[in-house]
């Protein structure tokens, strides 16, 4: 793993470790498409990836899934987990600090601008095959 990526999936880890402890969201709303829009990680490897990582809160079951069709990326779970612990504890600590509607705001944006941005890009996939 070159330091680019190293760095790109802390990155993604600490983001979604935030926004998971600011407003409650960060697994596949944030990482999976984090994961392919940034390391070009595949839709089907990103959310194997996402689950790994949150494989101790969430459930063996479906990783075991994603692993057996090889679908997760151990690695890079193994660095955003480090990094999604430490961006849960400062992402919850700023959300306790605020307005809890100015929370409730950031969460609706957050998933307003990530529906949007998978609407056009599948929409324009779509219409260029």
């Amino acid at each position: 793993m070159d330091a680019q990526t190293l760095i790109t999936l802390l990155l993604i880890g600490a983001a979604a470790g935030c926004l998971s402890g600011f407003i409650g969201i960060g697994g596949g709303l944030l990482i999976v498409p984090a994961l392919m829009y940034f390391t070009g990680t595949t839709q089907m490897a990103a959310q194997g990836t996402s689950l790994a990582l949150m494989l101790p809160p969430i459930g063996a079951l479906a990783v075991m899934n994603y692993w057996q069709a090889g679908e997760v990326d151990v690695r890079a779970a193994g660095v955003m987990v480090f990094a999604f612990v430490f961006g849960g504890y400062f992402g919850s600590r700023f959300a306790l600090s605020l307005d809890p509607l100015k929370v409730r705001l950031a969460f609706g944006l957050v998933m307003l601008f990530v529906a949007i941005r998978m609407v056009v890009q599948t929409s324009r996939t779509l219409w260029e095959s």
